[in-house]
């Protein structure tokens, strides 16, 4: 089994940056990415960001490119998604993702999920 956990998550301004990160354990042998995605009030779960287990290939959605970037500390097993200039629109459930499928970027791919952080901005 794979443990993912969140934090980072608050209230912060718009304009803020915040970072999050994402802690993995248990079984991640057969791991191959790490994402994350987020949900809005009263909207569906969309893909932000992944990267390669490896902590190559990093890719973000285009319409968050900019301002969104993933990274990966190998040596910490963690991910990170650090957010820059936050708008209210940012407002979400951000959660982080492990796929056994490479450079995966539907929702549908990944199998194990962490339970989110919460951000909200304030205008």
């Amino acid at each position: 089994q794979v443990q993912l956990a969140e934090a980072g998550g608050g209230l912060v301004q718009a304009g803020d940056s915040l970072r999050l990160s994402c802690a993995t354990s248990g079984d991640t042998s057969g791991l191959k990415t790490l994402g994350w995605f987020r949900q809005a009030p009263g909207g569906e779960r969309e893909f932000v960001a992944r990267i390669h287990w490896n902590g190559r290939d990093a890719l973000t959605t285009t319409s968050l490119r900019g301002r969104f970037t993933i990274d990966r500390d190998n040596a910490r097993n963690t991910a990170t998604l650090l957010i820059n200039s936050l708008n209210p629109e940012d407002t979400a459930v951000y959660y982080c993702a492990a796929s056994v499928i490479p450079w995966a970027v539907t929702r549908n791919d990944y199998t194990y999920w962490g339970q989110g952080t919460q951000v909200t901005v304030s205008s």
